[in-house]
């Protein structure tokens, strides 16, 4: 018997920042990909986000243009 599995797409976002760097946490915020900072410190502590394809649990981690940041099926990279 086969099995055929379905595997989605990932859905891939574009974000623009006027700044250096972003933190993380204020990232996924302002993505809406969290609702809260609260929201955001729970899924980075529980490695459910992937920075530059390698998972990271630094809420604090400073992310500039040409970086990518991977949660819920969803990339989102900094231009």
């Amino acid at each position: 018997m086969k099995i055929k599995v379905k595997v989605a797409e990932k859905k891939r976002v574009s974000k623009h920042i006027d700044t250096d760097f972003i933190k993380l946490d204020s990232f996924l915020k302002m993505c809406d990909a969290v609702q809260t900072g609260g929201h955001a410190k729970i899924v980075i502590q529980d490695e459910e986000v992937r920075v530059n394809g390698e998972i990271c649990t630094q809420r604090g981690k400073k992310l500039r243009r040409g970086d990518s940041v991977e949660y819920n099926n969803t990339i989102y990279t900094l231009d």
